[in-house]
């Protein structure tokens, strides 16, 4: 067949092809028939995935052709999905032969794809969003009628009324991750603990740091079968994300629907202290004196965060600009009752070097931790200082001195 002729068949097939995507898409054929559609546009193996990292369709030549394109090996390219400036998921090939699609062509099936994939998933991604902002508002403590919160329970497809309890997760990446790995977080936990109690509500909380947080409002009137559903979640979160720090805590169980608010401040110090402390696991009835600390949390913050300030602050902060341990050393000063030659084993260094930095410490603060009103003021200030979810600096010790710290800040 001539060049010319050879020319006009393909550009007849690209024509039928992107008709084929088009009627898919129109005809509401759902999205396997689309994907199937978008392969023979762009002669490739594709697939759609959502923003939680689910695989929702696949078209490929063979089951191996489909693990290397799953997997992200060789030759596999990806693209964003998005309708308007919101990410609604990826759209992941691997080219059949030798050739790679036009920017064009590629630019319209993923246009395509991202408006049919949104219109897909419009109902249950509405249904996540009200369940979202009902967990949100109740624990904030916008919901406070009895009614009110069974009613939109139930019409969520959750039972308050014989009581429920609340979960945190936390997930903090060792390294940066591509996408929207927040939602597939999400998604692992409300998979989780739905399989515990069915009627589970959650959404994403705000970590505060670089991580993810779920809350998890899990309907129950058994504190066991919220400590299975905290267990089950931490296990399946440790499983599923590798390179990632994972934490789970609990609270009690609310018999009242109206006191979740308080069950949620439970699991925000239970998560806030074991995060701090790098368990997997922690319910608020284990936190120990810490409880004492949860009225001030719930009712008064302020003043739990002035308090803070007047005792371990200064320390934080020295640390931080310095890359001194301050805060460690009087930390494990108090773990070990004032013995300073038990702490400097601990720390691997010298009694004068522990010596000289808790008087660097009081110098700083104006708390003597040698003393007992100066131990008591600074061992509230270091659970403040973890009850209020600050973490605490990490940085190497130059001491005698601060040499090898940074750089003072202006």
């Amino acid at each position: 067949m001539p060049a010319k002729d050879k020319a006009r068949a393909g550009a007849q097939a690209d024509e039928a092809s992107i008709e084929a995507l088009t009627s898919a898409i129109q005809s509401g054929a759902g999205l396997p028939a689309a994907a199937r559609a978008a392969s023979a546009v762009l002669g490739a193996s594709v697939a759609l995935i959502d923003r939680s990292s689910a695989v929702l369709a696949v078209a490929a030549a063979s089951p191996d052709e489909e693990r290397k394109l799953l997997s992200g090996g060789e030759a596999v390219n990806d693209a964003e999905l998005r309708v308007a400036d919101t990410p609604v998921g990826e759209l992941r090939w691997r080219p059949i032969g030798d050739g790679e699609p036009e920017p064009g062509l590629l630019g319209m099936v993923t246009t395509l794809l991202g408006l049919e994939l949104e219109r897909s998933r419009s109902p249950e991604w509405a249904s996540e969003e009200a369940a979202s902002d009902f967990v949100r508002a109740l624990l904030a403590r916008e919901v406070t009628d009895r009614g009110d919160i069974e009613a939109r329970a139930a019409e969520l497809g959750a039972d308050f009324s014989a009581g429920a309890g609340v979960l945190i997760a936390r997930a903090v990446p060792h390294a940066a991750q591509a996408g929207d790995w927040r939602s597939r977080v999400l998604t692992i936990a409300v998979r989780a603990v739905r399989a515990v109690s069915s009627g589970a509500l959650a959404a994403e909380g705000e970590h505060p740091g670089e991580g993810a947080e779920i809350v998890a409002v899990v309907p129950t009137e058994e504190d066991e079968r919220l400590a299975r559903g905290a267990e089950a979640l931490a296990a399946e979160l440790d499983q599923e994300l590798s390179g990632f720090a994972v934490m789970v805590a609990r609270s009690r169980i609310a018999s009242d629907p109206v006191d979740l608010y308080r069950a949620g401040q439970e699991a925000r110090l239970a998560a806030n202290v074991g995060e701090a402390d790098g368990v997997l696991e922690l319910a608020f009835e284990d936190t120990g004196a810490y409880r004492l600390l949860l009225p001030a949390m719930s009712e008064d913050p302020g003043e739990l965060e002035r308090f803070y300030s007047e005792t371990v602050e200064p320390l934080v902060a020295y640390d931080d600009q310095y890359e001194t341990d301050l805060v460690k050393t009087v930390e494990t000063y108090l773990d070990h009752d004032g013995n300073v030659a038990a702490t400097a084993q601990t720390l691997f260094t010298h009694r004068h070097t522990v010596r000289y930095r808790l008087e660097r410490a009081k110098e700083l603060c104006g708390h003597d931790v040698t003393s007992t009103e100066g131990r008591e003021k600074l061992g509230l200030g270091l659970k403040a200082m973890r009850v209020l979810g600050i973490a605490s600096p990490i940085g190497p010790a130059g001491e005698p001195g601060t040499e090898a710290g940074k750089v003072a800040r202006g």
